[in-house]
């Protein structure tokens, strides 16, 4: 069991939240019991992941993404509302990391990728300051199917695949979630590939126009394990009982 305050005191430290200029806040988004023993983790803070919480009697859930985000109403009625209200009526507490656990080298969404890819880390690109996304190469290079193959693999989930140029994929520039705007840097990088979540009707176009292989291998997939293994991490530093719990999201 740890302190509510030290466990997210500790954790605001190791991501260094305070580097980056965020979406919504990061670190204790709604204050619960002041002691955590049982942690669950999950990508996101939907409906369905707090009632899993409440139904293992967890203390506190860790999410990749949580709630007051830049430009949303904010007022608390409907969704918002049965969420915080589920919340509250339990004692749970709530902790999000955005963009910091986006671009941490060990625990961060990216850095996983690469653990998952087998993919080198050569540098940081992108559009953030400082930048979350990430490019090297391929351990192993080949050809764009069977690139796809792989990430079917790793990610349990079919990637799409607007096909590229180059007959073998040596280098690759990858930012999990909705990157898709990452595009043209990755062009710039002059690397053979781009990964990431998403993708939007004029990113293919761009893609085509480029020549460089693109791959959306889904928003959720490419962020599962950022939260998972921080969660392993806390769980250690802190002797907690921690829960991945997967709810599944076909984007």
């Amino acid at each position: 069991m740890v302190d509510l305050t030290a466990l997210v005191t500790y954790t605001n430290g190791l991501l260094e939240i305070d580097r980056f200029h965020d979406y919504s806040p990061n670190g204790l988004q709604v204050e619960g019991k002041a002691a955590v023993a049982r942690l669950v983790c999950g990508v996101t803070a939907s409906q369905a992941l707090i009632d899993a919480a409440v139904e293992r009697e967890a203390d506190a859930i860790l999410v990749h993404h949580g709630f007051f985000w830049r430009g949303e109403d904010p007022r608390v009625v409907g969704i918002r509302y049965q969420r915080l209200k589920s919340l509250l009526n339990h004692g749970i507490s709530l902790i999000a990391y955005h963009l910091p656990l986006d671009a941490h080298p060990v625990y961060g969404n990216n850095a996983q990728l690469a653990n998952r890819l087998h993919l080198t880390v050569e540098g940081q690109f992108g559009m953030e300051k400082p930048a979350i996304g990430l490019h090297g190469r391929l351990v192993k290079p080949c050809g764009g199917a069977e690139f796809a193959h792989r990430i079917e693999r790793a990610l349990e989930r079919i990637p799409l695949h607007i096909a590229g140029d180059a007959e073998t994929i040596q280098t690759c520039a990858w930012c999990s979630g909705a990157a898709q705007s990452y595009l043209e840097q990755a062009v710039e990088l002059g690397v053979d590939a781009f990964l990431t979540g998403e993708i939007s009707e004029q990113t293919v176009h761009l893609a085509r126009e480029t020549g460089i292989h693109l791959f959306a291998a889904g928003h959720h997939a490419t962020e599962r394990d950022g939260v998972r293994v921080l969660g392993e991490h806390l769980a250690e530093e802190f002797q907690l009982e921690v829960e991945f719990i997967d709810i599944l999201n076909p984007v």
